[in-house]
């Protein structure tokens, strides 16, 4: 695959980008930004609060990335999974506007083989291998 230009990047995933930009404006109150390595990267306790309630991940997820845009529980969750969610911005970067459809394909493609949704989800399968090598699922 050829190498993309920065702002080709920034463009094709600035659609999952927005998604993430409107999260983290619904849930601004009390919550920190800052952008690192071009991320942006927001915590606190309503961000907190939806990735507790409204991930499908058992006892939710420590960080959510939608485009250019990470959302974390908190400072230290978005800095121990920073290497895995940098997995998901460059899947963003890849696959653009359709990165969420193909990331809930591929979680209906595993739970249809009788894998774990989540777990088994080949994005995830990527995010875990790069960010834990050696490592592919942690259960």
């Amino acid at each position: 695959m050829p190498k993309l230009s920065p702002i080709v990047r920034y463009l094709w995933a600035a659609p999952t980008t927005a998604i993430g930009v409107v999260v983290v404006l619904a849930g601004l109150r009390r919550a920190k930004v800052r952008f690192v390595d071009g991320v942006l990267e927001a915590h606190g306790p309503a961000l907190a609060w939806v990735l507790r309630n409204l991930t499908l991940v058992p006892g939710g997820a420590s960080a959510l990335t939608l485009g250019h845009v990470v959302i974390g529980r908190d400072h230290a969750s978005l800095e121990s999974t920073r290497a895995h969610e940098r997995v998901h911005v460059r899947q963003c970067e890849v696959w653009g506007p359709l990165f969420v459809p193909a990331y809930l394909a591929a979680s209906l493609a595993a739970c249809a083989r009788g894998r774990n949704f989540y777990y088994d989800n080949r994005f995830e399968v990527q995010a875990y291998a790069v960010a834990v090598p050696g490592r592919c699922r942690t259960r």
